[in-house]
């Protein structure tokens, strides 16, 4: 359900198996291959100019290794950690592990980011988590919410940005992304959480990466290395492959996305009893449904109709009374699931 249907691009496979080939398969340094990290820190310096380096950089077993390994080396127990929501359901459960306490904080009916109530929240919390775009609602975040975070990061010296960017090459309508990279002027508080898996349809592959101040990155790399050692050294060289991909090859991959999304939007947009944001981004929509079920309640009416949907409740407080769709499928098996959709939302 979160994870495209396309196929990992070939030429990053056939660097995995030239890999294989020489005998790529012994340890790697712990902090990821040289080649990679450089490599990444490349990509990134697009963002974030020329003063990204390897050293900012460590490659991690999954983007989902990499958000654990930033929360349980950053936060101590009973330390806050803001969560604008609906989002990601994991950051709650890396709170939890850490000890620490999760504040919600509601983002605003049009899913931005409500900056007043996070500045009013923000004294004495310890982290920030975004998720841009965003699971569930696929919302993008302004350049000037972007800003806003960045301008109460300056105002709370104690306070960490980590900024999961898992779907950031996956948007839609010629909109612009504003990277979390781009506050130069807090680079030493935030971390920047990135994958494989979604730009490059390599979520079987399990590598991410972590990007952030060097003395912060050795932080994380202590709790990283310590769970998951070294990645797997082949691993990374197909890994190296996905970031030479051409970006308008990167973009083809990422083009069917938004066609899926105006299908969705097609069908949902004709039933009275629901209504959705517009997904700016990634391949997920979140309607909320007008009717006096829970959300875990409509879940199991959705699969006893024939179609599986994530409980809103998940994503947080205000996602109850929705549901998560993904249109990360094939064009007819969308078309089928939204009919089945149809009619248990005209039977409830």
């Amino acid at each position: 359900m979160g994870e495209p249907d396309s196929n990992t691009p070939l030429p990053v496979v056939e660097a995995a198996v030239r890999a294989l080939r020489a005998g790529r398969t012994r340890y790697s340094q712990i902090t990821g291959s040289p080649d990679l990290r450089q490599e990444i820190a490349s990509h990134l310096a697009r963002f974030q100019g020329p003063g990204v380096e390897p050293a900012n950089v460590v490659v991690t077993h999954g983007g989902s290794a990499g958000l654990a390994a930033t929360v349980l080396s950053l936060l101590n127990p009973g330390d806050r950690v803001l969560l604008p929501e609906p989002t990601y359901s994991l950051y709650a459960d890396h709170a939890a592990m850490a000890g620490a306490e999760v504040e919600w904080i509601s983002t605003r009916p049009d899913g931005s980011i409500d900056l007043r109530k996070l500045a009013a929240a923000a004294p004495g919390a310890r982290m920030l988590i975004l998720c841009n775009p965003v699971n569930p609602t696929g919302m993008v975040f302004s350049k000037a919410d972007i800003e806003g975070v960045g301008a109460i990061l300056r105002a709370h010296p104690d306070l960490y940005l980590l900024s999961d960017e898992a779907y950031s090459d996956i948007i839609f309508d010629g909109i612009a992304f504003t990277s979390a990279s781009e506050l130069i002027s807090v680079q030493d508080r935030v971390v920047l959480s990135g994958t494989f898996s979604k730009s490059y349809s390599m979520t079987g592959w399990r590598i991410g990466f972590i990007c952030a101040a060097p003395a912060v990155a050795e932080k994380i790399n202590l709790v990283h290395r310590t769970i998951n050692g070294p990645l797997n050294t082949f691993v990374q060289d197909a890994a190296i492959e996905a970031l030479r991909i051409p970006d308008k090859d990167l973009h083809a991959l990422s083009a069917p996305f938004q066609h899926r999304r105006d299908l969705v939007m097609r069908h949902l947009d004709g039933l009275d009893a629901v209504s959705v944001v517009r997904p700016l981004g990634a391949f997920y929509a979140f309607p909320r449904i007008d009717s006096a079920l829970s959300s875990v309640e409509l879940v199991q009416r959705f699969a006893d109709g024939g179609v599986l949907v994530r409980a809103g409740s998940e994503f947080g407080p205000s996602g109850e009374g929705h549901v998560r769709l993904s249109f990360a499928t094939d064009e007819a098996a969308l078309e089928e699931g939204l009919r089945r959709f149809t009619h248990v939302i005209k039977a409830l």
